[in-house]
Parts: C-alpha cells; structure tokens; sequence
C-alpha cells in the first residue's frame, strides 16, 4: 500500500473514533480525566487484595529535567501534527539515564542483565521507605547508614524478601530548582544516598531486589567513586533514580510496581513507577 494511501486510512480513523467519542457524549469526560493527573487515586478492582490505592511515583519527564551532567538528555521533536495529519505523533531522543529511571545491573558492570532481562517479578515488589528528610533538610550530603535500616527494621519487622528499599530525603520537593543537583562553585554535587555500608548491609543480610532514591544517583552527590553503584548493581540488583512522592506513601506495607523499559542490551530507561498503597 502506498505511502498516501496509508496516512489517509489513518486520519479516517482517527476521525471516525473522535466523532464516536463525540456521539457518545464522552469527549468532555475524557478532557476532563487527561487534565488531571493526582499522585494518589483510588484502586480498582483489579487491584491486588489489601490495596486501597495507587501512588504515582513517576515525575513528568520534559526536556528541561535536571540531569546528573547537567546537559539535556531527553529531546521531542514534533513529526506529525493534527492541524495538517489528523494525528499527533512525536519522535523521542533520550539517554537512558534521565528522569525517573531504572539502573540495570549492566549499567555498572561488564556482563550484568539488563534492563531487558530483569526478571518482572523482580520489579513487583514490596517498597520500604526509609525516612531521613528531617536530617536532609539540615544536611545535603546525609546518607543512607546502616543505622537507619535497624532502625526501619526495629519499627516495621524484618525487610520482605525482593523489596525495594527507598530513601526517603524529600528532595523530589527540589525537581523544579537547581537545588536538585545542588552543584557548589567547583561543580561538585551535594545531595543525600545511599552509603555503601548500607548497600553492602543490604546485599549481606537482605534479599532485596533493588534501592531507590528521590535524588539524582544512588550514590551521594559528592561521592568521587560511585561506590554505592559498583557494590549494588554487579550482584543483579537495579536502583531506581529520580522516584518521586515517597512522602505519600507508608514506610511499609505498600507494593511497587516498576514499569521498566524493555530495549534489548540497555543499561537502564525512564520508567513508569507505581505503589499500590
């Protein structure tokens, strides 16, 4: 079929849907649902026993997102448009490693998975979240210590086998500021991670399939070494970067959902994360 031939069968369609959609009288409805977006909804039926609602955890990736080197990483660029095609359609460009996104173990390592072979039901997990706002709010460069996971576990019980563990710094509330990568007059980045102590605590006495952070790296922002990455990802755990709203949901009991990307031989992507509260 030729070219022409298959871009008038798409915009037939896409009219033919738009006048069912008016017929039916849900356009407006649908307007309506698209222009809000809430961080918590009610769950659904669907929804696995003992959750009551749905936590996004994912923030709204643009071109402008902060980055860890500082330069854009994610770029859109207009292919199609309704005014001339009657269809809408963008042609994405972005390194691997923007916004909220999944490390695979091969992101730190020569021949770890990635982020295709991740086992999905390593990425259907219970969440943890570990509470250091407080004490990020008076120091930037606080870490994740093994300290604060006995804490969390002198609280909650013991750590559910493949959680996901989550520091909690508060520092999504950043995502719109250059205090987000917190870069002194040398370049050098000040905001909370995890210590290494901790991911070696983790890796030794836990079987968590991953940590996440509200911050640009697993690692602090001034830490020289990526030590906390080269300790965790090369023993086939992934990290998350970037997870938002960690303050909406509880230190325990929740279960989240990682919708990572499956391009064949990546070292991690821009996910969809959920928490199921």
């Amino acid at each position: 079929m030729c070219n022409a031939c298959v871009m008038d069968n798409i915009k037939q369609r896409m009219l033919s849907r738009r006048s069912l959609f008016k017929a039916a009288g849900i356009g407006a409805a649908a307007a309506a649902l698209s222009s809000a977006a809430p961080s918590v909804v009610p769950g659904t039926q669907a929804m696995a026993a003992g959750h009551g609602s749905v936590a996004d955890m994912t923030h709204e990736l643009h071109e402008d997102f902060p980055t860890f080197f500082g330069e854009q990483q994610f770029f859109m660029e207009q292919k199609f448009n309704w005014a001339e095609h009657k269809f809408n359609l963008m042609e994405l460009r972005v390194n691997e490693h923007t916004g909220t996104h999944v490390d695979a173990p091969l992101h730190f390592s020569e021949d770890g998975l990635s982020v295709a072979e991740i086992p999905v039901d390593n990425l259907v997990v219970p969440l943890c979240v570990i509470d250091i706002s407080a004490r990020a709010a008076e120091d930037a460069d606080t870490q994740v210590t093994p300290d604060d996971i006995k804490a969390w576990i002198a609280a909650n019980g013991d750590i559910p086998d493949r959680a996901c563990v989550a520091m909690n710094s508060g520092w999504d509330a950043h995502v719109g500021s250059d205090k987000f990568r917190n870069a002194d007059s040398g370049g050098t980045m000040h905001f909370p991670g995890f210590h290494l102590e901790a991911a070696q605590m983790l890796l030794e006495e836990t079987t968590a399939s991953g940590i996440a952070v509200d911050t640009l790296s697993l690692d602090f922002g001034q830490s020289p070494d990526f030590a906390t990455h080269y300790a965790w990802l090369p023993e086939g755990r992934w990290g998350i970067e970037n997870i938002a709203n960690l303050g909406s949901v509880p230190a325990s009991g929740a279960t989240l959902v990682v919708g990572a990307p499956k391009h064949r031989g990546g070292t991690g992507g821009p996910a969809r994360v959920f928490a199921m509260t």
